[in-house]
């Protein structure tokens, strides 16, 4: 049998080959060879593909604190700070400029301003003359028993002060009235309403110790604080005092630190007798220039010799006891010493009316809790500048 399929088969092949065609096996060999030709380029062709891709493998995110394997990199262990990061959009600085007589200088242009913040100029953003910000003030009297022969000129003169603040130019500025003693105390929340003011100045009453430094610090703290965003309102602290603090908690540095964290300026009005000299004005002197303020000394002026003038005083305005320590009973001492306080607290007000508002962005944005001292200059010679003194770059909560 094998012999005859193996001649059968060589009969056809000769057979094939002599009619000039390929051979039926040699016809299958060749299809069997582009089959498989075809097939391998077919199974070759997704390695080739794939060799151009690179390859990836999902992340695999170890846990916090274990090293990654492998790649000979110490993997990053997932962050917990969860601190806030919004970096401040602009800085704004209420100026005061004034002339040689302390009246406001009202015609300057951004032109004439240089900001440095930490002592590097920076870009000022806006300038504002008219409207400006509405003022939050905060109006602090000393109620303690040293006060007590000055509290009727004091409420005098804050009477006509709180009128003065917010009746002009039918403003949006709010004022709160606190006194201290051994403590202080807000007797009358931020208002827009004179008359609730005054009815509360009126009934105030003199005794206890003397705590300035409370005073001022829990002002800033309580009030300034959560009175609105610095850049959209001036806050301003007035504060009638001798400068005489006994019963503090607070130390004097504590209170300078909550002012200038609260962004408010201190106006500072001494109020010890004629003819005695009084060692608070250092104080006072201190703090206004360490928070862009300033101090006033409306009694360091001798009662003039024209008695005339007195009567007005004489027997109306409060006791009129303290003129027997200038060997005298007309009045005199009650007329100026009210009308000196008056002076003083109307210069305060003229020049928050009359202030600039510029604003920048500043050059180091980091919010990181440091305290940016600031510095304003003015192009004019013969004039005096006052700014506060800076702030402390901390992201407020949402």
């Amino acid at each position: 049998m094998k012999v005859r399929r193996w001649c059968t088969i060589s009969r056809v092949r000769a057979e094939g080959e002599q009619i000039g065609g390929p051979s039926v096996p040699n016809a299958c060999c060749l299809v069997l060879t582009a089959f498989c030709f075809l097939l391998s380029a077919f199974c070759l062709l997704p390695t080739a593909f794939f060799a151009q891709v690179p390859h990836t493998q999902p992340e695999t995110k170890p846990a916090a604190g274990v090293p990654a394997q492998g790649n000979g990199t110490p993997s990053q262990p997932a962050s917990t700070d969860q601190s806030i990061r919004v970096r401040v959009q602009v800085v704004s600085v209420p100026v005061s400029v004034l002339d040689k007589r302390g009246l406001p200088v009202i015609d300057l242009d951004q032109g004439d301003f240089r900001v440095y913040e930490d002592g590097k100029l920076q870009t000022i953003r806006y300038f504002i003359r008219e409207p400006l910000p509405p003022l939050r003030i905060g109006l602090v009297l000393d109620t303690s028993n040293s006060a007590r022969p000055q509290l009727p000129f004091e409420k005098d003169a804050a009477s006509e002060f709180v009128f003065n603040m917010l009746q002009v130019r039918a403003s949006k500025n709010l004022v709160f009235l606190q006194t201290f003693d051994a403590t202080s105390s807000v007797v009358q929340d931020f208002t827009d309403d004179p008359e609730a003011l005054n009815e509360k100045i009126r009934k105030l009453k003199a005794g206890g110790g003397k705590a300035l430094y409370d005073a001022i610090y829990d002002a800033c703290k309580e009030k300034m604080l959560n009175s609105g965003p610095p850049e959209q309102f001036r806050r301003v602290l007035v504060v009638i005092s001798d400068g005489i603090d006994v019963q503090s908690h607070h130390t004097f540095d504590e209170a300078i630190s909550m002012a200038r964290r609260a962004e408010t300026v201190i106006y500072l009005i001494s109020n010890p007798r004629y003819g005695f000299t009084n060692p608070g004005d250092k104080v006072l002197e201190e703090l206004a220039h360490l928070t862009g303020g300033a101090a006033f000394f409306p009694l360091r002026e001798a009662v003039g010799a024209d008695l005339e003038t007195g009567y007005l005083s004489h027997g109306q305005i409060g006791d009129t006891s303290q003129n027997k320590g200038l060997g005298a009973e007309t009045g005199k001492f009650s007329a100026e010493k009210l009308v000196h306080l008056a002076n003083a607290l109307e210069s305060i007000g003229r020049e928050l009316n009359d202030q600039y508002s510029l604003g920048y962005t500043p050059i180091h944005d980091a919010m990181d809790g440091t305290y940016r001292a600031i510095k304003v200059e003015v192009a004019r010679k013969g004039v005096q500048v006052r700014a506060k003194t800076g702030y402390f770059a901390t992201a407020e909560q949402p």
